[in-house]
């Protein structure tokens, strides 16, 4: 049975970047119309889309949904986007081929307050879960040492963004790396939250471009200032591990 749509109460919009998504979109629509909380709005950017992604979209009349479909620069672009059309006070990023578990919007919206500005959950990544690793280990992990996972797993504010810019078009695979690395090294305040919120599909672009992911990553750790010479390292480590994978 459908939920009734709700009005949408300001605390939680969920973004979407889709593109030629037909085959992986129902179930994130499905995980979305049995949150248990349905008190959300759902942003969709959609960057043109040739199959029937539009249409599957456009036939949702029981969730609190927005799209708009226009060329982009990418996913991060599509995403800016969807950030200023998003009237939440926060937000979550969704792939198309992600899945909100029925607790997600809840659990989330129970651990808002006013000091802070990013919740972190686990989320299940193919047969492991995603935890955050610990602040002091972001020499290695990245943007993994302050959150679980950028999509599903990060209740980011919006105001964020007036602060510390929006996700850089320079990089078209880690730019979620780097803006929230940045936020995180200029005082944001992270809160960690028991909770297992969803599964992230493990078949996006930055999977399918393990080369491309590595060096962007290389250079985001470089902007964030983690010692250049151990991240040289890791970087021959990473590839050369992925030539023989």
């Amino acid at each position: 049975m459908l939920k009734k749509l709700e009005v949408f109460d300001g605390k939680i919009s969920v973004i979407t970047a889709v593109y030629n998504a037909e085959n992986h979109i129902h179930s994130l629509i499905e995980s979305l119309r049995h949150q248990v909380d349905p008190n959300f709005e759902w942003v969709v950017v959609d960057g043109l889309s040739t199959d029937n992604t539009l249409d599957i979209l456009k036939k949702i009349d029981d969730l609190n949904i927005k799209i708009i479909s226009e060329a982009d620069f990418g996913i991060y672009d599509a995403f800016n986007k969807g950030v200023k059309l998003s009237q939440g006070e926060y937000y979550l990023v969704a792939g198309a081929d992600d899945i909100f578990y029925p607790n997600a919007v809840a659990d989330y919206k129970n651990a808002i307050n006013s000091n802070i500005d990013i919740i972190t959950a686990t989320v299940k990544m193919g047969n492991e879960l995603a935890k955050p690793m610990g602040h002091s280990w972001s020499w290695l992990f990245g943007m993994r040492a302050f959150i679980s996972c950028h999509s599903v797993g990060a209740l980011i504010r919006k105001e964020l963004h007036q602060k510390y810019g929006f996700y850089s078009r320079k990089f078209p695979i880690t730019a979620d790396q780097l803006f929230i690395k940045h936020c995180c090294q200029s005082g944001a305040q992270v809160k960690v939250i028991d909770k297992l919120v969803g599964n992230y599909g493990v078949d996006g672009v930055s999977a399918r471009d393990m080369f491309g992911g590595c060096t962007e990553m290389f250079r985001v750790q470089l902007l964030t200032k983690e010692n250049k010479w151990v991240q040289y390292l890791i970087l021959v480590i990473k590839l050369t591990l992925r030539m023989f994978r």
